[in-house]
C-alpha cells in the first residue's frame, strides 16, 4: 500500500476499529435497527442474506446526509467514486466501482457501472433527472453483475427504486434556501384515487449559483458551473385483479446552466502545438474557477430527457410470478468545450449529442419447497449522435459527427436451492447478444463499420445464516460487456485509404470480460450493530483505457487494450452506541495491477480515477425535547484518497489528482407529530477545492474541477 500519509493511515485505523456504513436504517419500536429488505438479486431478500456486496440507503434520510444528487452517493460507498466530465456539462455522472467505469461520455462508448431506475437501465447519464423526493431505496451493487443484470455492469450496478403508488398515502413539500443562491423547491403527492387506482405525482425546481465567471463574456447570461432545472413525474398503479397490477410512469426534465469550471495548462515547451501558436499559461485566467473563453456559444448548456414506462406485475399462481418491465426514453444535451481556456478560438468543441432507447424486460421467478428461481428475457435498442460543429482544432476546422445504433438481446435464468434452514446455494446463466452500427464523419468522408459480439455470463454463489445473526457468503461473478468503437477517430483524419477500408483505425475491441471472487460477512451480530466486511479479487481482460493525444489532425481518443487485476476489502457498519448516539462508518481498499498492455507502458500503467483508500466516518446524536420533538445532528466526512485522471502514473503526464477530504452537517429539528422538520445543513463546509479528472493530451493538461464548492442554508419539510 503506498504512503498515504498520517490523515489517511488514521483513517483507516478508526475505520477498522469502529466498524462502518451508511447502510440504510429504519427504526422500529423492538430493535434499534431494522433489517432491511433489497431486491438487488431481483427477488425481494433480507441484505444480509444477498450473495453480493450491497450498500442501501433509505430515501427519507438521503437529505441529512448531504446527498441531493447521485454524484453525492460517490462519497459513502466503499471503492465507490462518481466523478463528472462529459463535455463539460453539469448534468452528467461517472460512477466507478472497484476501479471499473468510464469518465466520456459520447455514443461509441458504454460505462462499466449500469444504472437503473424501477428496472430500466438508463444508457445515457448526461441531463438524467434524479429527484431525491420520490426515492423509496438506493442499492449499490459492488462487483460484476453480469447474471442478472447484463451488459455494462462489470464494475457493478445502481439501482434506484421510487415509492409505490398507494402505498403510503400522504403527501411531502419541501423547500431549501441557502448560499451560492441555492433554491430547491419540489413536492410528492400519495392518494388512493378508488379501491383500484392509486397516483403519486413529483416535482419540483432546483437551482445552484455559480462559481466563477466568463471573463471575456459580459453578456453571457450564466456563471460558470450555474444549474437549474425543472422536474415532474407521474406514476398511476392499477389493481387489474387481486393478483396483478400494472403501473405507468413518466417523467420529464429540463435544465440549463454554466459550463463547468476547468482551466488548461499549456505544455510551455518547444514542439507543443498550442505553444508553437504562440500562446502561454498566462492567456488562461489566473482563477482557474473563472474562464477566459470568447466563445459564447460554448458558455450556456442544457439538457433535457423524459420517459415512460409500464410494468406488469403478476402472480400467476401461488407459487409463479411474472412481471414485464417495458420503458422509451429519450435524452438530448448542448454542451462542448473550449480547451484552451483563452479568448482565441484555437481548440474549441461546441457539442450537441442526443439518444433514445427502447428496452423490453420479461421476468419469470417462482418459489416452491426448497427451490426458486428468476428467469427472463430482455431487448434493448439505442440510438444516438454527438455533433461538434464546428470542431476547431488548431489550423483545422471542420465537423466531427459520430452516431451508433445498438441492439442487445439477453436470455438469463438464475436459481436457488436451501440446502438447509441456514444454507442456500445459487446459480445463474445470461447469454448475450449484441450488435453494434457505427459511423463517424472526421471531416474527409463518412466512415462505417458494424459488428457483433456475444457472450455467456455465470455466476455461483452459497450463503449460510449462523445462529449470532451474521451471515457469511462465497461468490463467483462474471461479467461482460460488448467491445467499443473509439470515441473521437481523429485518426482517420487525412488517412489516405479513404473511408470502409479494412485498415482504418475505425474498428471496435473484442469483447470485455470479468470474473470475480468474492468472500463476505455481514449481519447483525448483537441488537445495534450491524456490519458488512468483504474481500474480493477480480480478474479482467480486454479491458479498454482510454488515451487521448493531440495527433492525427485532431483530438484523438483511442482505447488502449489491457488486463487488469484488481484485489480488495471492503468494510461498512453502524454502531448504536447509545439509544440516542449512532456511528456510521465506510473503508474500502483496492490494489490494482496491470498483467498487460497494447498502448501503454506498463511500468506507469494505472486505472484511471480509481482511489486506493476510501473512507467515511458519520457520528449522529439525537436529543430528545420536552416538547416532545427531537433534534438530531448528524456530521458525515468522506475521504478519497489520490488518483490518477488518465491511465498513466508517467510524472510528465501531470494527471495526478490529489486526495481529497469533504465535511457536511446537518442538524434537524422534528416536530413531535412528525409533521414538520427544520434544518440546518452545511454542505462540504471546509470549501475543499479539488479536481473531478485530469486528462493531458500531451500539447495541455486539462484540469476539470469540482463544481462541489461549499455551500449553508435551511432545509423546511412539510408532511400532510
Amino acid at each position: 500500500m503506498k504512503n498515504v500519509g498520517i490523515k489517511g493511515v488514521s483513517v483507516a485505523c478508526i475505520a477498522a476499529s469502529l466498524a462502518i456504513s451508511p447502510l440504510a436504517l429504519a427504526q422500529d419500536d423492538d430493535a434499534l435497527i431494522e433489517e432491511i429488505m433489497v431486491t438487488a438479486t431481483k427477488r425481494e431478500q433480507s441484505i444480509y442474506e444477498v450473495p453480493v456486496a450491497v450498500s442501501a440507503f433509505q430515501g427519507d434520510q438521503l437529505a441529512q446526509q448531504g446527498i441531493v444528487d447521485i454524484i453525492d452517493i460517490g462519497k459513502f460507498v466503499p471503492n465507490l467514486n462518481i466523478t463528472q466530465f462529459s463535455a463539460g456539462h453539469n448534468s452528467s455522472s461517472n460512477p466507478f466501482i472497484r476501479g471499473i467505469g468510464l469518465q466520456d461520455h459520447l455514443i461509441t462508448t458504454d460505462p462499466g457501472v449500469s444504472v437503473y431506475v424501477d428496472g430500466v437501465y438508463l444508457g445515457r447519464q448526461v441531463g438524467q433527472n434524479w429527484s431525491i423526493s420520490n426515492i423509496e431505496r438506493i442499492e449499490v451493487l459492488r462487483g460484476p453483475q453480469g447474471t442478472l443484470y447484463g451488459r455494462n455492469s462489470i464494475g457493478g450496478a445502481i439501482n434506484i427504486i421510487t415509492k409505490t403508488p398507494g402505498e403510503d398515502p400522504g403527501a411531502k413539500v419541501a423547500l431549501e434556501v441557502g448560499s451560492r443562491d441555492r433554491l430547491n423547491a419540489d413536492f410528492y403527492g400519495d392518494a388512493q384515487l378508488s379501491d383500484n387506482v392509486a397516483v403519486s405525482l413529483t416535482g419540483g425546481f432546483k437551482k445552484r449559483g455559480g462559481v466563477g465567471t466568463f471573463l471575456n463574456l459580459p453578456n453571457a447570461g450564466v456563471r460558470v458551473g450555474e444549474n437549474e432545472e425543472v422536474y415532474g413525474r407521474v406514476a398511476f398503479r392499477f389493481n387489474v385483479s387481486d393478483d396483478a397490477t400494472i403501473t405507468i410512469a413518466g417523467d420529464a426534465n429540463d435544465g440549463k446552466g454554466g459550463l463547468r469550471p476547468y482551466t488548461t495548462l499549456i505544455d510551455e515547451l518547444p514542439g507543443g502545438a498550442v505553444y508553437a501558436a504562440g500562446y502561454r499559461n498566462s492567456d488562461v485566467s489566473r482563477d482557474p474557477y473563472d474562464n477566459n473563453t470568447g466563445q459564447a456559444s460554448q458558455a450556456l448548456v442544457t439538457n433535457k430527457a423524459s420517459g415512460v414506462a409500464v410494468t406488469l406485475d403478476w402472480d400467476v399462481t401461488d407459487t409463479y410470478n411474472t412481471k414485464v418491465i417495458a420503458s422509451s426514453r429519450k435524452s438530448e444535451y448542448k454542451s462542448g468545450l473550449d480547451d484552451d481556456s483563452f479568448l482565441d478560438d484555437l481548440l474549441s468543441f461546441p457539442e450537441i449529442g442526443d439518444a433514445d432507447q427502447l428496452s423490453v424486460e420479461w421476468q419469470v421467478s417462482g418459489n416452491f419447497d426448497d427451490w426458486d428461481f428468476v428467469s427472463g428475457l430482455y431487448y434493448f435498442t439505442e440510438d444516438g449522435s454527438n455533433n461538434q460543429d464546428p470542431t476547431v482544432f488548431l489550423t483545422f476546422p471542420g465537423t466531427f459527427y459520430l452516431q451508433q445504433d445498438v441492439t442487445s438481446q439477453a436470455v438469463f435464468a438464475n436459481f436457488g436451492y436451501n440446502l438447509s434452514d441456514k444454507t442456500r446455494f445459487s446459480a445463474g446463466l445470461r447469454y448475450t447478444e449484441d450488435q453494434k452500427d457505427a459511423e463517424t464523419n472526421v471531416g474527409n468522408g463518412l466512415y462505417l463499420d458494424s459488428r457483433d459480439f456475444d457472450e455467456l455470463s455465470w455466476e455461483v454463489a452459497a450463503n449460510h445464516s449462523f445462529d449470532n445473526g451474521l451471515n457469511i457468503y462465497g461468490t463467483i461473478q462474471n461479467g461482460y460487456q460488448s467491445g467499443q468503437y473509439p470515441a473521437r477517430p481523429f485518426c482517420l483524419f487525412g488517412d489516405g485509404d479513404g473511408p470502409g477500408n479494412d485498415n482504418d483505425c475505425f474498428k471496435a475491441t473484442d469483447n470485455i470480460t470479468a470474473t470475480n471472487y468474492e468472500i463476505g460477512i455481514k449481519g447483525q451480530p448483537f441488537d445495534g450493530f450491524q456490519m458488512s466486511a468483504v474481500v474480493f479479487f477480480t480478474q479482467y481482460s480486454d479491458l479498454p483505457y482510454q488515451i487521448s493525444t493531440t495527433t492525427g489532425g485532431g483530438f484523438n481518443t483511442t482505447n488502449a487494450i489491457v488486463d487488469q487485476d484488481s484485489t480488495g476489502f471492503e468494510w461498512e457498519s453502524t454502531f448504536h452506541v447509545t439509544d440516542s448516539f449512532l456511528f456510521h462508518a465506510t473503508l474500502g481498499y483496492i490494489d490494482v495491477s496491470i498483467d498487460s498492455t497494447a498502448g501503454i507502458p506498463l511500468p506507469t500503467a494505472v486505472a484511471p480515477l480509481t482511489p486506493e483508500l476510501t473512507a467515511s466516518l458519520s457520528p449522529e446524536v439525537h436529543f430528545d425535547m420536552d416538547s416532545g420533538g427531537e433534534f438530531v445532528v448528524r456530521v458525515d466526512w468522506s475521504y478519497r484518497d489520490e488518483m490518477y485522471g488518465e491511465p498513466t502514473s508517467d510524472p510528465g503526464r501531470l494527471t495526478k489528482i490529489d486526495s481529497r477530504d469533504l465535511i457536511n452537517f446537518d442538524i434537524a429539528y422534528h416536530t413531535a407529530d412528525g409533521m414538520w422538520t427544520t434544518a440546518l445543513y452545511g454542505r462540504n463546509a471546509t470549501d475543499e477545492r479539488y479536481d473531478n479528472a485530469r486528462l493531458n493530451t500531451g500539447d495541455y493538461l486539462l484540469r476539470i474541477l469540482s463544481n462541489d464548492v461549499s455551500e449553508f442554508g435551511l432545509r423546511f419539510v412539510r408532511n400532510f
